[in-house]
């Protein structure tokens, strides 16, 4: 059985397959003197008017289901992975009508993947994205509304990860997809918003303020050329490597900049903007 997982953020290649396996969550990476350096978000300046239910239950539901992860065996979670989390290849022959050796439906881990994460540092860098931008989308979306573009931006997201590697047998999961979408609507809706950003510099370390349209522009112009990347280089970086899952990243950003305004991001009737 092949190793490996695809989740959001790519290791050093002379790792061991079992150590990539728990990838880093999001984040922005700089180059300095050779070196990649991790540019972390702390907050926004962007108020709320409302309490973000949803924001707040998605954060717990991923972290229970991490926690259940730590239960289990290598064997078990593995097999976890392989049974909830998106296997593009049996994705493929689901659509093709050849039913997988699966107890549920496959197109079922398009959402049940979004709760799955490799590793500690994975679930803690999604989380922290999804606390920083998502309760001003639900702010305007309202709750219900943000649920279902959640779950929508999450479900595309690894749709178009499969279009560009539908017969990788490598588990696609995580929450970025989602958040990709999140970070998608964000920046149409409060691109002026400013980020306080956390930026290592040399033996440094650094706050700034960055507004939205930078930051999260940076990031997904990011996703986009590592996206073009994988396709000359899958041994490497992306699904092969059992590292990254840049399409998902890149698609999840363009459909919640697609979705957030068709199901009232910019409504009148939310409250104004800050």
């Amino acid at each position: 059985m092949q190793r490996g997982f695809l989740c959001t953020e790519q290791l050093e290649q002379n790792l061991s397959p079992d150590q990539r396996a728990f990838p880093l969550g999001f984040g922005i990476f700089l180059l300095t003197d050779s070196k990649e350096n991790l540019v972390v978000p702390l907050r926004d300046n962007n108020p709320v008017t409302i309490t973000p239910y949803v924001t707040y239950a998605l954060i717990a539901a991923n972290v229970l289901v991490f926690l259940y992860e730590l239960s289990l065996t290598p064997d078990q979670l593995e097999q976890f992975f392989r049974v909830w989390a998106v296997v593009p290849r049996e994705l493929t022959a689901s659509l093709s009508g050849t039913l997988p050796n699966q107890p549920l439906p496959e197109w079922i881990t398009l959402f049940s993947s979004q709760f799955l994460h490799g590793g500690f540092l994975h679930v803690a860098g999604n989380m922290l994205f999804l606390w920083i931008f998502g309760n001003n989308v639900e702010d305007r979306l309202g709750h219900v509304k943000y649920l279902i573009f959640y779950l929508a931006c999450g479900a595309l997201a690894a749709l178009t990860q499969w279009f560009f590697s539908s017969g990788s047998a490598v588990p696609s999961l995580g929450a970025s997809g989602a958040i990709a979408g999140v970070m998608g609507a964000y920046i149409l809706r409060f691109p002026k918003a400013e980020v306080l950003t956390l930026i290592p510099l040399f033996i440094f370390i650094t706050t700034v303020r960055i507004p939205a349209v930078f930051f999260l522009g940076f990031w997904f112009l990011q996703q986009a050329f590592y996206g073009v990347a994988s396709l000359e280089a899958p041994a490497n970086i992306g699904m092969e490597g059992g590292g990254v899952a840049y399409w998902a990243h890149a698609g999840g950003f363009v459909f919640g900049a697609i979705l957030g305004p068709l199901l009232g991001l910019f409504s009148a009737s939310r409250t104004a903007e800050s």
